[in-house]
């Protein structure tokens, strides 16, 4: 199912000049990535984790060209990512990949009809053929009624935006699907109906899904590999079961030892 490098990162670093606390103090330097490399092969999972300010975000944006490293390069398919250059030279980029935030609400325009939120890629990045018909498709994909199409996101619960999020995320059919913390402000229940989803479109369409979460059971759960970051950099990684299971780092045993693993069959009932 996996196959060759897709997305590679060498020495990928992200430095913010912020201004200081006192008046006239200097400003400093904030480190959020720091010398990163990162391999992720076609058709993988890969489970990114690590505390708040890891620099697990910061690193995402990097590789989806939504941000500019400090040094550092990073290649989807052997072809430079630059999120300095023009929107228009940036369409391969965003044809490639699709993203799907926390917050789903957040990430909605509630002045959108449901149907335009998802055919927004559809128009942005010149998708040719039906794109109501794709709107359907991808809203059934996902788990939606047709009908959805034609109402608001405040008519949704917050499972039901997040499918929406997540259609939109994949109706210009992505090769890489990233997920930002997708599942951490949804309950138990939804969140069991969202993996299946991700689960089945993996399957199905054969996407490369890089995950962001601090939920260790998600990312056992659903991924092949992960990375664990802390202070902005890459401590251990490896295939899950592995790491999860017989840690190396130490700080990957302080994290696996303060968050609870949730039973993998759990959501497979």
């Amino acid at each position: 199912m996996t196959g060759e490098t897709l997305i590679s990162a060498r020495g990928l670093s992200r430095r913010y000049r912020v201004r200081g606390t006192g008046p006239g103090a200097p400003r400093r330097e904030t480190i959020a990535l720091d010398d990163v490399d990162l391999d992720v092969r076609a058709g993988s999972a890969l489970g990114i984790i690590g505390e708040s300010g890891s620099g697990k975000s910061t690193l995402v944006r990097l590789l989806l060209g939504l941000d500019t490293p400090s040094a550092g390069t990073v290649t989807i398919d052997g072809r430079p990512v630059d999120a300095r250059a023009s929107a228009r030279s940036l369409h391969w980029l965003r044809r490639r990949t699709g993203i799907v935030f926390q917050d789903p609400y957040a990430s909605l325009d509630p002045r959108m009809s449901v149907g335009r939120i998802v055919a927004e890629p559809l128009w942005a990045l010149d998708v040719p053929g039906d794109r109501r018909a794709r709107v359907r498709e991808v809203l059934s994909d996902v788990g939606l009624e047709a009908d959805a199409a034609e109402r608001y996101p405040h008519e949704f619960s917050g499972g039901q935006r997040q499918r929406i999020a997540l259609a939109r995320a994949i109706a210009h059919r992505p090769q890489i699907l990233v997920g930002d913390e997708p599942l951490s402000a949804l309950d138990v229940t939804v969140r069991a109906q969202i993996l299946a989803v991700l689960r089945r479109l993996r399957t199905e369409q054969g996407m490369t899904l890089v995950l962001v979460s601090h939920d260790i059971g998600v990312v056992q759960n659903l991924c092949d590999e992960v990375v664990v970051m802390t202070g902005g950099r890459v401590v251990e990684e490896g295939p899950t079961e592995k790491v999860l299971l017989e840690p190396q780092a130490a700080y990957t045993r302080r994290l696996l030892a303060s968050v609870p693993v949730i039973d993998p069959h759990r959501s497979r009932d």
